[in-house]
């Protein structure tokens, strides 16, 4: 009696052993810490995990009723929420033409700056239209569109200790915004300076009002629109690195998508839109201290 007790005593501990070595194997098989992209491929139909979560068609964006776009909700004046709660911004305002001239309604979804290739790739968005550079580096895993917006780096700091020359910068604290150009531009060029880096900008314009940097590095166009309406701080640089350009994109390999954006920016060219988008949007923030030619594009023709 006790003698078969523990025979199936014995037979239980290796089965629940080989059960639990069995778990172990399959979940380091599986995804581990994955990206957003790498979670939506292995949620895929297919269910395998290096499959590619494809992009919508124009017919089924039609039939959905819905244009899924990403925007920022703290960049204020591209891409913001309003007093009342909706977004507003120069980006909204493209972002409602689309979706017209396509005869759907805007659903947007609000991104970090690090999250913009993550939602294309993972098929959460049709659109990325948040305020985004175009670069080499990103040209790897999504399609840009023609250009809407010219932008260069610009440095924003304290009046009563201005930063008006990068060589300031070395040995102090500059805050940045996680997947930025500015991330890139200094990590590469400017070693010396220390970073600290947030994930959204709220945080980041945040940090700079309670002292915890220096100064704070982003497009020329934001940290101008920044300066204007809080008293204190001043652009000391306003251009730097190379001029760079601005575009909507879409998941990589969509042509069918890109191809209809890039017919309606060079339509929208011929109505002087995205001038009338300016006029509307930034023109009341930056007033006469900016020519709109030296941010505007268009038509896609810099």
């Amino acid at each position: 009696m006790t003698a078969s007790i523990i025979n199936r005593t014995i037979k239980g501990i290796v089965a629940a052993s080989a059960a639990l070595i069995m778990a172990a194997s399959m979940a380091a098989c599986g995804p581990s810490a994955a990206t957003p992209s790498e979670d939506a491929s292995a949620s895929g139909a297919s269910g395998n995990s290096s499959s590619k979560v494809t992009a919508r068609t124009l017919d089924e964006i039609k039939k959905s009723g819905e244009l899924k776009v990403a925007v920022f909700s703290d960049k204020a004046p591209f891409g913001y929420i309003d007093k009342s709660g909706k977004n507003a911004g120069y980006d909204i305002v493209f972002a409602e033409r689309l979706a017209k001239d396509l005869g759907v309604k805007v659903k947007y979804t609000s991104v970090d700056p690090a999250a913009r290739v993550d939602v294309l790739t993972s098929n959460k968005v049709d659109i990325t239209l948040a305020n985004f550079t175009v670069t080499d580096e990103r040209k790897e895993k999504v399609d840009f569109a023609k250009p809407y917006m010219k932008v260069s780096l610009g440095v924003v700091s304290p009046e009563n200790a201005e930063i008006t020359d990068v060589s300031q910068l070395k040995g102090k604290t500059l805050i940045i915004a996680k997947g930025t150009t500015a991330e890139s531009y200094f990590e590469k060029n400017q070693p010396d300076v220390k970073l600290q880096k947030y994930d959204q900008y709220a945080d980041a314009y945040n940090a700079l009002l309670d002292g915890r940097g220096d100064a704070f590095s982003t497009d020329n166009t934001e940290v101008l629109a920044w300066a204007k309406s809080n008293k204190g701080f001043k652009v000391g640089i306003t251009k730097l690195g190379d001029e760079d350009t601005i575009a909507p994109a879409v998941q990589k390999g969509n042509k069918e998508l890109l191809n209809w954006i890039n017919d309606e920016i060079d339509k929208l060219g011929k109505e002087n839109f995205f001038h009338k988008d300016y006029e509307k949007t930034l023109e009341p923030v930056y007033g006469n201290d900016v020519d709109p030619d030296d941010i505007v594009v268009e038509g896609g023709k810099l």
